[in-house]
């Protein structure tokens, strides 16, 4: 099979997949709508699948005229609170928006899902493709695995990509792939400041929240500046600022709210752990209660170099190695596609497909928009892949 003559030929059905899915973006673990557009496309190709309502995800399993390894290609499925702003036909038609390029993913997925079904006695193998939700949030990897997504029959390597243009460096019509740590883990804590309210005019009489929480924030940043190897990469970001209701008026309580990135499980471990003695040590010094809530959301995503080498062997068949983008220093965006990576080898690699190269729509604004003439391209990608592995 040639992969990208394929691809190609089903175009304006990639396409037409894209802008379905376009319409009717839907948010985190109930995505109804699309779920319903997927089952009737799949039910179309006669295709056996899975779907796991309660978090409106779905594995398809395609097998080859004769047993073999199992290849895995994930796509994420979930758009995001945007109000969009572009003006086509296929624009959303609700408050949300795809306006992080899952649309395309999935599209993408549904034009290997529909070339391999027609092309079973072609290969042999089989392939799991995990159209999955929550990516944005709160993560739909984590319960796919858990579900078993990757069992019976195990993945024993797994690939997933990004469209848009997530990496600046890497040029329009491009493709991005990185051996090892590829983007950070992310993770959000909340430090909570209970003091004692007072009159502004007396702040002697009172233990002052705000200032207490100002001192807090300067100490966090620390961390990173004085506590982190400097050639590590380590973000961590004080986010939200929230206390108090009057010029005159000291607050009982103040909020501290933020990120931290790591490509590293031992940098991120230590951040954690010293957010909360730093936290709750100057506020004891002052008098006051604090309380530190640390939630380990997406690891770093981590690609196997084995499996990256062999994603760029087949790549360049489709697109040739000039155009193969090599990163070298990881993104500090997070993706939950960092779960598959720690359950199985696997690799992720970025497409960039703007619709304006030359000033291309951030990802998450209400403009974004992609280049639909790459999608066939992205998904020639998975399909060399998974023929080249499955041999």
């Amino acid at each position: 099979m040639e992969a990208i003559k394929l691809t190609q030929e089903n175009k304006d059905y990639i396409v037409n997949a894209r802008r379905g899915l376009h319409k009717i973006p839907e948010l985190g673990l109930d995505l109804p709508m699309t779920v319903s557009f997927l089952k009737e496309e799949l039910d179309k190709l006669d295709l056996e699948y899975q779907v796991y309502e309660d978090i409106s995800s779905i594995v398809v399993l395609i097998e080859g005229y004769e047993d073999g390894k199992t290849v895995g290609v994930r796509a994420d499925i979930d758009g995001l609170p945007i109000k969009e702003e572009n003006d086509f036909d296929f624009k959303s038609t609700n408050e949300n928006m795809h306006a992080c390029g899952h649309d395309g993913h999935a599209s993408m997925a549904l034009g290997l899902c529909k070339i391999l079904s027609e092309n079973k006695d072609k290969f042999k193998g089989k392939v799991k493709v995990l159209f999955q939700a929550g990516e944005e949030y709160p993560g739909g990897a984590k319960p796919m695995i858990e579900k078993g997504a990757l069992k019976n029959p195990d993945v024993e390597v797994i690939v997933g990509m990004h469209e848009g243009v997530i990496a600046p460096d890497i040029e329009k019509g491009k493709f991005g792939i990185c051996y090892g740590p590829m983007m950070a883990s992310m993770d959000r804590f909340l430090v909570e400041v209970n003091g004692k309210g007072g009159h502004g005019a007396y702040p002697q009489k009172a233990i002052d929240s705000v200032a207490i929480g100002a001192e807090i924030v300067g100490a966090l940043h620390k961390i990173i500046s004085r506590e982190i190897v400097a050639t590590e990469p380590a973000v961590l970001s004080v986010t939200r600022i929230q206390g108090g209701f009057n010029q005159n008026i000291l607050p009982d309580k103040v909020e501290l709210e933020g990120t931290v990135r790591a490509t590293n499980e031992d940098v991120r471990r230590k951040i954690a752990r010293r957010i909360e003695e730093i936290s709750t040590q100057i506020g004891k010094a002052y008098g006051a209660e604090v309380v530190v809530t640390y939630d380990f959301k997406y690891p770093a995503l981590i690609n196997d170099k084995d499996v990256t080498e062999k994603l760029k062997e087949s790549m360049a068949k489709v697109v040739g190695e000039e155009n193969i983008f090599v990163i070298d220093k990881p993104l500090m965006g997070g993706e939950d596609m960092a779960y598959y990576l720690r359950e199985t080898p696997g690799t992720f690699f970025f497409m960039s497909n703007p619709k304006d190269g030359e000033n291309p729509q951030g990802h998450h604004t209400p403009m974004f928009d992609i280049d639909e003439d790459y999608l066939p391209v992205g998904a020639a990608v998975f399909l060399q892949f998974v023929l080249d592995y499955l041999g």
